[in-house]
């Protein structure tokens, strides 16, 4: 089945635009903030929060980062003036990190101030492993400074989370733990698939003896399990559960049934086709998984 998946992911650059728009379209929301608006809205007439993310990163200029800013800056009008329950997520690359960790921390200031004066909240995501202590450095300048309404994320298959979680402990910190998806060399990211379901049941473990709110972001049925057996005794609103657009809605219903707060993930914005080639080469497996699901529903199962 990896061959397979592998197979289908150089095979991706060869398919046409259109082709992958449709196989990415239940992943992404759309292009337009019109489209996340609308996503977002039936994702709340479902009990579901949402946290919305413009897709894009690596910035190669000021100017960029600079639009990214106002790009969230529409995003949050928008969640206001509609009064949808959703946040944000932005990529600290796409506010600058890799041109000037000064003009990135300028930038993300301006998106967490605009977010706290609507009464919201942003989330810094994770990406690779270059720019981890830059991002966790950032957040907790932040928070030092007073900004609350500010999260980040860690990933459990990475080898130094559990002791960034102790680092972190200290601010309470507010955590998206996932998995992690970007491609690592083995001496800094477990490859083992137990090896990083293990950590993440620690890391987990870790976080809420510190205090910290935690999304607990997963569709793995082991782990959604470990995560209610971590959270059982909580008050509903001591934590929540994550997951991406259009995966694994049913069991996501599911959970949103039985009382527990979940979250999903809702990128939208026009670089979508980037978006999709690199997170589908950056994890086989997603591609080898989206290809058969699609399949499925073009046969109607």
């Amino acid at each position: 089945m990896a061959l397979l998946d592998r197979a289908i992911v150089k095979l991706l650059p060869a398919v046409p635009k259109p082709v992958v728009q449709r196989i990415s379209s239940r992943y992404i929301a759309g292009s337009e903030l019109r489209d996340a608006t609308r996503v977002v809205r039936e994702l709340n007439a479902r009990g579901k929060m949402a946290t919305v993310d413009v897709l894009g990163e690596e910035v190669l200029d000021a100017e960029a980062a600079s639009r990214f800013v106002d790009a969230y800056g529409d995003v949050l009008a928008e969640i206001e003036r509609t009064g949808l329950d959703s946040n944000v997520s932005v990529k600290p690359t796409a506010l600058g990190l890799k041109l000037d960790l000064d003009l990135c921390r300028e930038n993300l200031v301006a998106v967490v101030d605009n977010a706290a004066a609507r009464g919201n909240f942003v989330r810094i995501d994770m990406e690779d492993s270059s720019t981890t202590d830059d991002t966790l450095r950032l957040y907790r300048e932040l928070r030092e400074l007073g900004r609350d309404n500010i999260g980040v994320v860690l990933q459990a298959y990475m080898r130094r989370t559990v002791a960034d979680i102790r680092e972190l402990a200290d601010l309470e910190p507010n955590v998206r733990l996932c998995k992690g998806i970007y491609v690592e060399p083995p001496e800094l990211a477990f490859t083992d698939f137990d090896a990083v379901r293990a950590n993440f049941v620690t890391a987990l473990d870790e976080l809420l003896g510190a205090h910290a709110y935690v999304g607990i972001a997963t569709h793995d049925e082991w782990l959604i399990q470990r995560g209610l057996e971590c959270v059982a005794g909580l008050a509903p609103e001591a934590y929540e559960f994550q997951m991406l657009l259009g995966v694994r809605e049913e069991r996501a219903d599911e959970l949103v049934a039985a009382g527990h707060r979940l979250r999903v993930y809702v990128p939208f914005g026009r670089e979508w086709y980037g978006y999709s080639l690199r997170r589908l080469q950056e994890n086989p497996k997603v591609a080898g998984y989206i290809a058969g699901d699609t399949l499925a529903r073009l046969l109607g199962r």
